[in-house]
């Protein structure tokens, strides 16, 4: 038996959420700072393309990834602002400490601290904004929040470049005890240090009484326990979990492997220069990406509205079709406007869907497990896709290719063995996703 309560007020909901929002554009800065940073780093540290994918995507992903199970476990039954809160400014202090390195294997741990910090957010974030928003409010809440992989994938670019053109154009800055910092090394400081300043504002919203909890809901079990019970709860509808986990996973690693090389591609391809590439292409991460994620919401509410109970993975489905002519194309285009032009496809679609199909497994998950459920979302897109997305591209560089100069194939490559396998993998899973969203409904008003 369920007992329903009121939602915070429009209000306080919006607050959260906006600053929920800020801090994941700031992890996806911090995050994906890397990808302006790539030929400064490779020559500081004189490594291969699949080394630098190793800094990339496995050092933030490996601790990310594993960390979000437990982090998740705790946000379950413990405060979630606080977990958010100590995330924000450990994963800030990660990003200023690798200015500080001065060997690849210190960077290298350096990102796997970023990713220690940054574990803490999506998950609670995912079940707070479950209690601050109404079923009907919460897909268009989450495709929001979602705007962040765009607004801060995009800010890493323009941002990203504009920082590093600057400290390269100065005279070196030597600090005590640090010594000399290169331009690249003061990028991190510069993208770093504003996370503090979230961590202040932390304090200005009110964690979220928790919504539809089943009375014999046991909260305060063991983590092993819980997690039995709730791979217990996901037997029952397998397909639609795994289906949706593995398909979002699998086209992670075309949005992710796109992110990292896109603007190596340019130059290498076109000699493009990474200042006026990275803000144009961070420019349509905002524009394009904002876009897609508001049309998408729009559409998954217009495909519900027509009968279709599943619109929240049906999406994933369509996307993952839609993505596979411009992921292909856009690194084939015999020109960098081309390329760009028809990256706007690749953009719309990949980073315009998450939210959508994040609120998805939230709406099929009963409250005591959302941020595990999360988790194991964020568990596999990121061991799928962050690790393996840049990884991909750059060993079908290195080992495939044999050539720096043939990167495009490689994206081109990875876009057509992907996008297909999303697809038929996605569809897979529908019909159980509608029995297991029947079974909550029924369940909620029960």
């Amino acid at each position: 038996m369920q007992h329903t309560s009121s939602y915070p007020s429009s209000s306080a909901a919006n607050k959260a959420l906006i600053l929920l929002f800020v801090a994941y554009v700031l992890s996806f800065i911090d995050r994906q700072i890397l990808s302006v940073l790539i030929g400064p780093i490779r020559q500081a540290f004189d490594i291969s393309d699949f080394q630098f994918s190793l800094l990339h995507g496995f050092a933030f992903a490996i601790f990310y990834t594993f960390l979000g199970l437990p982090i998740a476990w705790a946000a379950d039954r413990f405060s979630r602002k606080r977990i958010i809160t100590w995330g924000i400014f450990f994963w800030s202090i990660a990003t200023c400490a690798c200015a500080l390195t001065k060997s690849f294997s210190g960077l290298f741990i350096a990102r796997i601290g970023v990713g220690v910090g940054e574990a803490a957010l999506s998950p609670p974030a995912h079940s707070m904004m479950s209690d601050y928003f109404s079923p009907q409010k919460l897909p268009s809440a989450m495709a929001f929040y979602s705007l962040g992989i765009t607004i801060g994938g995009g800010l890493a670019y323009i941002i990203g470049g504009s920082v590093y053109d600057y400290f390269a154009s100065m005279t070196p800055l030597t600090l005590p005890l640090v010594g000399e910092m290169a331009a690249w090394q003061l990028t991190f400081v510069a993208v770093g240090a504003p996370g503090f300043v979230v961590v202040l504002f932390m304090g200005f919203i009110a964690e979220p009484k928790r919504q539809g909890v089943s009375a014999d809901a046991v909260v305060d079990q063991p983590m092993l326990e819980t997690f039995k019970e709730l791979l217990g709860y996901i037997k029952q509808f397998r397909r639609a979990y795994l289906g949706h986990i593995i398909g979002v996973s699998l086209l992670s690693i075309l949005g992710y492997g796109t992110m990292a090389w896109f603007i190596e591609f340019l130059l290498r391809s076109f000699a493009m220069a990474k200042a006026e590439s990275g803000a144009i292409f961070g420019t349509m991460f905002i524009v394009v990406g904002s876009l897609g994620a508001f049309a998408i919401a729009a559409f998954t509410r217009w495909l519900g509205a027509r009968g279709y109970e599943d619109a929240s993975m049906r999406i994933v489905f369509i996307v993952a079709l839609a993505m596979l002519i411009p992921a292909v194309a856009a690194p084939l285009m015999p020109t960098a406007q081309s390329a760009l032009i028809v990256a706007g496809g690749i953009i719309f679609f990949q980073f315009g869907y998450f939210g959508v199909a994040t609120a998805a497994l939230q709406l099929i998950t009963p409250n005591q497990w959302r941020a595990q459920v999360s988790a194991l979302l964020l568990f596999f897109t990121n061991l799928i896709g962050l690790a393996l997305g840049p990884t991909v591209v750059a060993f079908f560089t290195d080992f495939v290719f044999k050539s720096d100069a043939k990167l495009n194939y490689s994206m081109a490559l990875a876009a057509a063995i992907f996008a297909p396998v999303a697809a038929a993998v996605v569809y897979s899973g529908l019909k159980d996703f509608r029995r297991a969203l029947a079974f909550q409904q029924q369940n909620l008003v029960s």
